[in-house]
């Protein structure tokens, strides 16, 4: 898969307490699909890799991509500093994937149920589930949609 950048960067940090720290990434746009005009995007930032990160928008139809203070402190870098980036899209799955129906099978009325929602809404469930920043996150978000699944 071809990188849609692979490139060093200079960190810069908005003004203000709680400011962000960031890279401005002007060479992908935004996606009109996506809400914000986001992109989902994973890769390495000096050798720590990510995936389920957004890229942001920065308010001049430019994105920009957010390294937060963990990244930060384990590759020990600052605001002014270069930091060498590569990005790959990251897309959600087309189709709900089989991982999330083989875990439904084992509550047969949540699978039951699930099954028989429109395919629009078993997108955007899975949608929701896959977006989960960390794999814990994914977790608590499926427990959710089974309790939500058995409360109908």
């Amino acid at each position: 898969m071809k990188p849609l950048i692979n490139r060093t960067v200079v960190l810069k940090k908005i003004a203000g307490k709680g400011g962000w720290t960031y890279a401005e990434i002007p060479e992908i746009l935004p996606d009109a699909h996506a809400p914000f005009g986001w992109r989902r995007v994973k890769g390495s930032i000096d050798g720590f890799e990510f995936n389920g990160y957004h890229l942001m928008p920065m308010g001049n139809g430019q994105l920009f991509l957010p390294v937060k203070a963990q990244i930060r402190k384990t590759i020990d870098k600052k605001e002014g500093d270069s930091i060498h980036v590569i990005l790959y899209e990251d897309p959600l799955p087309k189709e709900v994937p089989e991982e999330l129906l083989n875990l439904l099978k084992d509550d047969f009325e949540a699978s039951k149920r699930f099954s028989h929602l429109k395919l629009e809404e078993r997108k955007k469930y899975s949608d929701w589930i896959y977006s989960a920043k960390n794999e814990e996150q994914k977790v608590i978000r499926i427990a959710e949609l089974i309790n939500r699944l058995l409360k109908t």
